[in-house]
């Protein structure tokens, strides 16, 4: 049974040689290749951290809102660990 999730991915885009778009593009179609329907992306521009972590002092956030199958979210999860310009990504079932 699909559920309806939202995905809240925070990129890293300090040294980046492609542009945000195109970040955002590509963490949307591994959402897709996982097993992910995107229905919604919102990019929420950039914010800088409550505290300096990893060095960075902000990031660029987007909202993904897409159906997928319970087990599909831990492959999400497994293939956007994998990429580098990704700080920080969660998720939440949606209704």
């Amino acid at each position: 049974m699909s559920r309806k999730y939202e995905g809240l991915v925070v990129l890293d885009t300090k040294g980046i040689d492609t542009s945000v778009d195109e970040l955002v593009s590509t963490v949307g179609q591994l959402i897709e290749a996982e097993g992910g329907k995107l229905d919604e992306v919102k990019n929420l521009g950039r914010k800088t951290f409550a505290h300096n972590a990893r060095q960075i002092e902000g990031g660029h956030y987007v909202s993904y809102m897409f159906h997928a199958e319970p087990d599909a979210i831990v492959k999400i999860k497994a293939s956007l660990d994998l990429n580098e310009d990704i700080y920080m990504h969660q998720y939440n079932r949606q209704g």
